[in-house]
């Protein structure tokens, strides 16, 4: 019976565990940049790779020699924490120490291209545990099939605990975001009532002035 929740919490970390990869096109001197909401101390893995579409062929060119993208994540604090230029299929890896939105940029360091001609980048990044390449540790540690679940399991729920540590670190800041809203509305509204007072009482004793000059009191 154990075994049977063991399996089926298991399989149930896996559907959640599904991830897909994009492309994009972009063009020479354009930058484009995605935003990750990534928990503090987790490794971060973005696998990419650049084809030059030649408007000669109408096609796509399997290799681009010459062609790579400048790549730059920054913190939630917009630290930057890497810039660099890679090759034109590669592999970045860096880890969080701020937890919050990420951004990460990129575009080409090249402009010999063809005229009319556009790059493609197909893109996968991978957050926590996802980055992990099991694979390997097994061969690594010589770890057993049911040894090897278990630590992805383990893996799992340490990155919910990041994740649920990150949703209250937001849940903080929405609550100290709405009080500082709060405040600047009551104080706004006590200056609103002060200058309405204040006018009301200048628009007295101004009546007040003009009705004696005009010896109606």
């Amino acid at each position: 019976m154990e075994l049977f929740r063991f399996s089926s919490l298991f399989a149930l970390f896996i559907l959640l565990d599904a991830a897909s990869a994009l492309y994009f096109h972009i063009a020479e001197g354009e930058r484009k940049c995605f935003i990750e909401e990534i928990p503090d101390d987790t490794t971060v893995i973005v696998n990419y790779k650049v084809e030059l579409y030649d408007p000669r062929s109408g096609g796509f060119m399997p290799s681009t020699p010459g062609i790579g993208m400048h790549v730059e994540v920054r913190d939630p604090n917009d630290k930057v924490l890497m810039s660099r230029v890679y090759s034109s299929e590669g592999m970045i890896s860096f880890t969080s120490a701020t937890p919050g939105e990420h951004v990460i940029c990129m575009y080409s360091n090249s402009t010999s291209w063809f005229s009319g001609s556009q790059l493609r980048v197909h893109l996968d990044i991978q957050v926590g545990e996802h980055a992990v390449d099991y694979a390997n540790v097994a061969h690594k540690d010589k770890l057993t099939e049911l040894q090897l679940r278990i630590r992805q399991l383990l893996d799992q729920v340490h990155q919910i605990t990041k994740e649920q540590s990150y949703q209250r670190h937001r849940e903080e800041r929405f609550r100290q975001t709405s009080e500082s809203t709060n405040q600047r509305v009551l104080w706004w509204s006590l200056l609103q009532t002060g200058v309405l007072v204040g006018i009301g009482y200048w628009q007295m004793r101004h009546l007040k002035s003009f009705f004696e000059a005009k010896k109606l009191v």
